[in-house]
């Protein structure tokens, strides 16, 4: 960790990658969930973009990681 980034606490958890890269923030009271996901929506003049974080516990503590684009599966125009 550089002397730039902000010191972690047991608590907080450091966004990954995507608009929320070096993000810090404190976990909620409850017990935070390895797999948890956060979806990330930013509303704007144009088109809404949603990024996808998916919530890991590494020696480093805590972290959010951005996580792959979803696709939606081609529509095959079967009912």
């Amino acid at each position: 960790m550089s002397s730039e980034e902000p010191p972690m606490s047991a608590r907080s958890v450091r966004f990954f990658g995507g608009p929320l890269d070096g993000r810090v923030q404190e976990l909620t009271d409850e017990e935070p969930v390895p797999g948890a996901v956060v979806r990330h929506i930013h509303l704007h003049g144009g088109p809404k973009i949603e990024t996808v974080y998916e919530l890991g516990l590494t020696e480093d503590g805590w972290e959010y990681r951005l996580r792959a684009h979803e696709t939606e599966p081609e529509r095959d125009g079967l009912r």
